[in-house]
């Protein structure tokens, strides 16, 4: 859903440097978007890989989902998933998880709870 070179230059980094730590970081915010947002590997990946450019449908959580709403949907999961990776580069020492999990609870409610 996000690119390592969206993330890098979401982290501000000009350098493949840390290219290592940044994957490991991004896996890990999807992993957790994942799970808070209530989405199977499935769903993720359908959403992850969904353009907007055919006629395909996407279903979650056994409803058909119309090309807005899917749009939208993977747009906030790639807010959350920003958000996740800024926050735990940023405190990979002393990262609150459970503030960056409530926090994610409240960015990704609309997709957590089916509002769409």
């Amino acid at each position: 859903m996000v690119t390592m070179e969206e993330a890098r230059a979401y982290l501000r980094m000009d350098s493949g440097f840390e290219d290592a730590l940044i994957g490991s970081l991004l896996l890990s915010a999807e992993i957790l978007c994942t799970d808070v947002a209530r989405l199977s590997k499935a769903e993720w990946d359908a959403l992850s890989d969904y353009t907007g450019d055919s006629e395909e449908i996407i279903t979650i959580r056994q409803e058909e989902k119309s090309k807005g709403e899917a749009l939208q949907m993977k747009e906030i999961l790639r807010v959350g998933v920003l958000y996740a990776l800024g926050y735990l580069f940023e405190h990979r020492e002393e990262a609150d998880h459970h503030a960056l999990v409530m926090t994610l609870r409240n960015l990704l409610f609309a997709v957590r709870e089916g509002v769409f």
